[in-house]
């Protein structure tokens, strides 16, 4: 998705403006991050993979949320997933249910806006979640994923770039084939 850097703001500021904007923001240390639409490639990856989610998982373990679920990273840091899963009952900050504090995986679909910041910025985020198991970042306009897996007291990175890759979840007993991500979408020579 395309973002643009806007005005500065508290956190409980924030929280209070965005409930009445009709278009998500993230929030980043006092920094407001307007997200806008993406392509239909873009599209078509989310589509793919929460397709697959849903279908893969046992919804009475699992609970998967699209990017209206915004996720606090820490307690000055607000985004917006493109999913996030979580196992068994949802944490929530406050009993208006719009932020989620106990994911397990989160998924981003890369746009050439959000690519570094979806590799580099919210990567150090959600590895410093203790409650996230694994990130996945999609490339948009390539069949290629990164997958980086919590081992312990470290991360694991897997890269899958093959047609034939099989993406493994543990912590969701599911697999995503990478073929299925990009299924009907014409991408350009990797």
């Amino acid at each position: 998705m395309a973002i643009q850097t806007e005005r500065t703001m508290t956190v409980a500021e924030y929280l209070e403006w965005e409930e009445r904007q009709e278009l998500r923001h993230e929030y980043i240390d006092g920094v407001i991050i307007e997200m806008t639409g993406g392509t239909l490639k873009h599209t078509r990856n989310k589509f793919n993979i929460g397709g697959m989610l849903f279908t893969l998982l046992e919804l009475s373990r699992f609970i998967v949320c699209n990017s209206d679920m915004r996720v606090s990273v820490s307690p000055t840091r607000y985004v917006y997933p493109d999913f996030s899963v979580v196992r068994g009952q949802a944490r929530l900050e406050d009993e208006k249910e719009l932020t989620l504090l106990n994911p397990i995986v989160v998924v981003e679909v890369t746009s050439p806006s959000s690519a570094t910041r979806d590799r580099v910025d919210k990567l150090g985020y959600y590895l410093e979640v203790p409650s996230i198991q694994a990130y996945l970042i999609v490339e948009q306009d390539r069949p290629c994923a990164h997958l980086h897996i919590r081992a312990e007291d470290r991360w694991m990175l897997q890269i899958f770039d093959s047609a034939d890759d099989v993406i493994p979840l543990p912590m969701l007993d599911c697999e995503l084939p990478l073929a299925k991500v990009y299924r009907g979408i014409e991408l350009a020579d990797a």
